[in-house]
């Protein structure tokens, strides 16, 4: 193809060959007070709602002790052994203080993780259990009976359930009361599997090895059902490294403690509630502050003023967000209660971010005394995830920016493949990345994989951008058909579920076989409807019924759609956008089971509201 090859203006940087773990958390014979290359002693990670902090390393121990128990399941766990070439466990849970003794425990005895959604309901869970082929489940306690349900949905009986369950119990460690009761009582707990032993050392990784996959997160790619994105070490390791020259300077904590004052020396603390069985959660939370030696605040869910009282609390410089809490910035009174002046950078991705909102919250900060810089990137869970990034210096100059290719990577904007023309969009093309950090592949799917990587290495992202003569790229248009959808009801309190926050990508055709599965429905479309109010899209079926419907029939009809597919997926996956009756789903005229012209509905429900579709909150 002709279209140009653009590399990073950072150049190249060197990488390693290794265990991710290593990378992060390794030692040495001759610094044993260092972890990492930072003190032992100096915190890791800090429990929002008690305070309570894990030092490097303690991480460290931790998680070689649960890695030991791995290797040395006790009963009535036993089942798991040899229960594959690679093990896998699998988490589902909110995000809580034990994540990266779990995370990194698992990475330190060579096994895969794949991170569950924790709104999925025992359905969906089914699939990612059983395509991942995991054999533990580690599960936070008031997740148990999704979980429980799964497990019976696959012929499991009660001695098999307790054989691969674990609490992820946390009340061991921050003094927190772990919910209790009869159907928790026989399963084995995080903490039994501590305190047992601990690994010499972390296995192993080096050479090819680190080629070997680590994480399993799963993602719908531009269609189907979710795959699992086989990230690998030297994934992980690549990006550590190559976002280094990107980002900007940071404090590392040197002490066993955050400062008191707010005088002096003042370390860098990362902070955001987003979930970690998210690529951008786990990787920018759980792992990239660890290269860098800052710690970070952990919470759980969004609610606008707990997150502000934890920013006051610990002196939070470094908040990662989603769009959607840009909205709640702008309107919440909780930014003028609490000291908000530690900030100086809110770090942005998952979505696009508009420049409007962005200078209504930098100036509504401005106003309580915080001069905070808003920082863009661009990346998907297919490339381990962060592609681009918009440096600090240039937060003024190019909003509504996700920045400059990072080290290492190719990127080419594709106008054309196949014959067909990508977008029409001038100066614009589908982003195809080339690089350390594109995964392995999807998993166990190789004719996946083969459609979204080229036989010269080429992910496809499906994604449409320009990019400026300085090197500035911009996300435009969307030539994949993911609906990003914002966790947290949009028309209820601007508390998030404390479950997860962030965006969770909803596939229309998931979607659409759930409707076409109801008997009153001939034919189904989904799309997502962008809401500016709320800074995220919605999804919305356009539907041909089966029967007859009449005018005065028609808005019950489809409200009772509406609720009868809340009773059959994930709470993300709602139908928030409404319901809208037609009489033919626009197809391509190719065959007669031809694809869907999402545009063409996209282009119409511009001008139409859906029955059910949610309304914006008044404004604070």
């Amino acid at each position: 193809m002709s279209e140009e090859i653009f590399t990073s203006p950072y150049g190249s940087v060197p990488l390693f060959r290794r265990s991710i773990f290593t990378h992060l958390l390794g030692t040495s014979s001759t610094a044993s007070d260092l972890v990492g290359g930072f003190p032992a002693a100096s915190p890791a990670f800090i429990d929002a709602a008690t305070g309570t902090i894990i030092s490097r390393g303690a991480l460290r121990s931790y998680a070689l002790q649960f890695a030991h128990s791995l290797h040395n399941l006790p009963a009535p766990l036993t089942h798991a052994k040899g229960a594959s070439a690679t093990p896998t466990i699998l988490i589902f849970s909110p995000n809580s203080i034990v994540w990266p003794i779990i995370i990194h425990g698992a990475t330190a005895a060579g096994f895969r993780a794949t991170l569950a959604n924790s709104a999925y309901t025992s359905t969906e869970l089914a699939h990612q259990y059983a395509d991942a082929g995991a054999h533990l489940i580690f599960v936070h306690p008031t997740l148990a009976g999704v979980v429980r349900k799964m497990l019976q949905s696959c012929g499991f009986c009660e001695g098999e359930i307790r054989s691969r369950v674990v609490l992820a119990t946390s009340g061991w460690l921050n003094g927190a009361s772990d919910p209790e009761s009869q159907e928790l009582s026989n399963l084995t707990r995080l903490e039994s599997l501590l305190g047992r032993g601990e690994l010499a050392s972390e296995v192993s990784f080096d050479g090819e090895r680190s080629h070997e996959t680590l994480y399993l997160c799963y993602s719908s790619g531009t269609t189907g059902k979710p795959k699992g994105v086989e990230t690998t070490h030297y994934n992980l390791t690549s990006l550590i490294e190559m976002l280094r020259p990107a980002w900007p300077n940071t404090n590392p904590c040197l002490t066993p403690s955050l400062p008191e004052g707010r005088e002096g020396y003042q370390p860098d603390v990362f902070f955001g509630p987003l979930p970690y069985f998210h690529i951008y959660g786990a990787i920018k939370l759980l792992h990239f502050p660890l290269s860098l030696g800052t710690p970070t605040v952990i919470t759980s869910g969004f609610d606008p003023v707990r997150f502000c009282e934890a920013v006051e609390r610990y002196k939070a410089t470094i908040v990662l967000v989603v769009p959607p809490m840009f909205v709640v910035f702008a309107r919440h009174n909780a930014i003028e209660k609490f000291n908000m002046t530690s900030m100086r950078m809110l770090f942005s991705g998952a979505a696009p971010l508009g420049p409007e909102l962005v200078a209504t919250v930098r100036s509504r900060l401005r106003g309580v005394g915080a001069e905070v810089l808003a920082l863009q990137a661009y990346g998907l869970t297919e490339t381990s995830p962060t592609m681009t990034l918009l440096p600090l210096e240039y937060a003024h100059t190019h909003i509504g920016s996700v920045g400059l290719l990072l080290p290492n990577l190719e990127v080419r904007l594709v106008r054309e493949e196949a014959g067909e023309v990508i977008t029409q969009i001038e100066g614009a093309g589908e982003v195809w990345v080339r690089g350390p950090t594109v995964m392995k592949g999807y998993f166990n799917n190789p004719s996946a994989t083969a459609s979204s990587i080229t036989p010269d290495g080429w992910f496809k992202t499906g994604d449409i951008a320009i990019r400026d003569a300085a090197g500035f790229f911009t996300i435009v248009d969307r030539r994949k058909e993911l609906i990003k959808y914002k966790v947290g009801l949009p028309n209820q309190s601007l508390v998030v579920s404390r479950y997860s926050l962030g965006y969770c990508t909803v596939p229309p055709a998931e979607l659409e076989a759930v409707l076409l599965q109801h008997p009153d429905i001939a034919d189904a479309a989904v799309i997502g409807i962008y809401s500016k109010e709320e800074a995220t899209e919605l999804p919305r079926a356009y539907l041909v019924p089966a029967r007859p419907i009449s005018d005065q029939e028609c808005a019950s009809f489809a409200v009772g759609v509406q609720g009868w597919v809340a009773d059959r997926v994930a709470a993300h996956k709602r139908l928030r956008g409404g319901v809208i009756l037609i009489d033919q789903i626009p197809k391509r005229p190719v065959v007669a089971s031809g694809k869907i012209l999402r545009r063409e509905l996209r282009e119409r429900a511009k001008g139409e509201v859906g029955h059910g579709q949610v309304v914006p909150k008044a404004k604070l």
